[in-house]
């Protein structure tokens, strides 16, 4: 990738790619810290009959077809928006891809993989069919399994994108890409990814996309050569949410019980609809108490996309005693 290719790589935050991630074999063996939600996904999928996404999900290596998580087209794309993207997916793109899948890539160390009995008979009604299946399936499984997650996954998403571009600024693109992931490194004008698949390929850009999936980075190459759509990278997240520690008696007693809790839960930034679930109370309490932390010093907000976060100043983290 040269300089210009560089220039032009960005972050986006896909929900989409979230729910695909889990067909893979991530959603059957998360990693040890994954949410509940993510662990749970693949038996709210099988629990769901959706009989093409079963079919498509994964045990093992093998490959899952790009078409369900299309190119995200923005920072920040909604789930809707995403949907009707794999809805009008070309039908010839979605029939190669699938005999992508048949085929295999071996000589990349891609093995291909007996289609079965489901995914031939979807592909007998042809592309178009099988992508407007495909999307009625993943809107049931976004709405059982990860539609109530999502505001808060996001906000990790999304701090994680303000983690990497304040890195961006200090150490610049080689120090940000390092920063990303043990196995992801910049040297020399390219960008190495550990894997055990053999690819070594000159793109323009690169999507990159942190995940709370993932439990190890993942490149996605376009396995259809006339399509030829820039790699997008997946990488699991440094910080993920962590249980709060409760508010010492000590602090109660100075701001009171409900703003020590709300300053005790900013270990990592959320939004008010965030920590009014968290603690039960209503948006306008919650933005009531944050307002006063706000005025006194201790903590500060800013807009991330769609949402306001709060996060503890470091005065406000020394009051809290975590640092």
């Amino acid at each position: 990738m040269d300089a210009d290719g560089l220039a032009r790589s960005r972050f986006a935050v896909s929900p989409l790619h979230e729910v695909v991630a889990t067909l893979l074999p991530f959603g059957l063996r998360p990693a040890p810290n994954a949410d509940p939600w993510v662990a749970r996904a693949r038996r709210v999928l099988r629990r769901a009959r959706l009989p093409l996404l079963s079919e498509l999900a994964l045990d093992g290596g093998g490959y899952v077809p790009d078409f369900l998580s299309p190119h995200p087209d923005g920072p920040s794309p909604g789930v809707e928006q995403e949907l009707e993207r794999v809805r009008a997916t070309p039908p010839e793109r979605v029939v190669e891809e699938l005999e992508a899948l048949r085929d295999g890539r071996p000589r990349n160390g891609l093995a291909g993989a007996e289609l079965s009995g489901e995914v031939r008979r979807a592909m007998a009604r042809g592309g178009a069919s099988v992508a407007r299946q495909a999307a009625d399936e993943l809107r049931r499984y976004w709405e059982l399994a990860f539609a109530p997650h999502w505001e808060a996954a996001r906000a990790v998403l999304d701090a994680e994108v303000d983690r990497c571009a304040g890195v961006l600024a200090r150490r610049g693109a080689a120090g940000m890409f390092d920063s990303l992931h043990p196995e992801i490194r910049w040297a020399d004008g390219t960008l190495r990814v550990e894997s055990r698949f053999t690819v070594c390929v000159s793109v323009p850009l690169v999507v990159v996309m942190p995940s709370l999936v993932v439990p190890r980075p993942a490149v996605a190459v376009d396995p259809v050569p006339p399509w030829q759509r820039p790699p997008m990278l997946a990488y699991p997240v440094r910080d993920r949410p962590t249980v709060p520690v409760p508010p010492s008696a000590e602090l109660a007693g100075l701001l009171g019980s409900t703003r020590a809790g709300l300053l005790a839960a900013l270990s990592l930034p959320a939004s008010t609809a965030q920590l009014a679930a968290r603690h039960f109370l209503s948006p306008a309490t919650v933005s009531y108490h944050l307002g006063v932390l706000h005025r006194a010093g201790l903590v500060v907000r800013a807009r991330s996309g769609r949402a306001v976060l709060y996060r503890r100043t470091p005065e406000g983290a020394r009051l809290a005693g975590r640092r």
